[in-house]
């Protein structure tokens, strides 16, 4: 049997530049940060400060205590967030951003990212547009882990 998947609708696509309207907000599902990821992260990017790699000097050394998340591992998994979310087919091009490190993701806390759309402007070329958002990545006890303003090239509804 043959079946007619044009018919249907596809979800989880991303929002076109037109519905990224200044003001709008949303926020992504959550995610769970494991020691696996800290550990592949470290190990994919050769991050092998010690904080993340040695849990005996953390517990005698840091003022942490615990296995902290490379803050360059918690952006990677906002990003990621937002890619599921809202990034789907629409998105064309990350620009550029501003970060900051606010308090610090351990391992077993889990993450979600809440956007806030704070200017957008179509380009000179027809079909696409550039979206600036505000990207809070929060803790499931509401502290702010980041922030980050980001830049991206997003695809247009219409092409002219």
């Amino acid at each position: 049997m043959t079946r007619d998947t044009q018919a249907l609708e596809t979800v989880g696509l991303g929002i076109p530049f037109e519905d990224w309207t200044v003001g709008r907000k949303f926020k992504t599902v959550g995610r769970t940060v494991t020691d696996a990821d800290i550990t592949l992260f470290v190990g994919a990017t050769g991050m092998t400060e010690v904080l993340f790699t040695d849990l005996e000097y953390l517990k005698e050394n840091s003022l942490i205590g615990q296995r902290p998340a490379p803050g360059a591992l918690v952006y990677s998994m906002a990003e990621g967030l937002l890619m599921q979310s809202v990034m789907q087919h629409t998105g064309l091009a990350f620009l550029g951003m501003e970060l900051t490190v606010k308090s610090p993701v351990l391992a077993g806390d889990t993450i979600h990212v809440e956007c806030e759309v704070t200017e957008t402007r179509p380009t000179s070329k027809p079909g696409r547009g550039i979206v600036t958002a505000r990207c809070d990545v929060v803790k499931q006890d509401g502290e702010l882990a980041l922030t980050y303003t980001c830049q991206r090239l997003v695809k247009a509804r219409k092409a002219d």
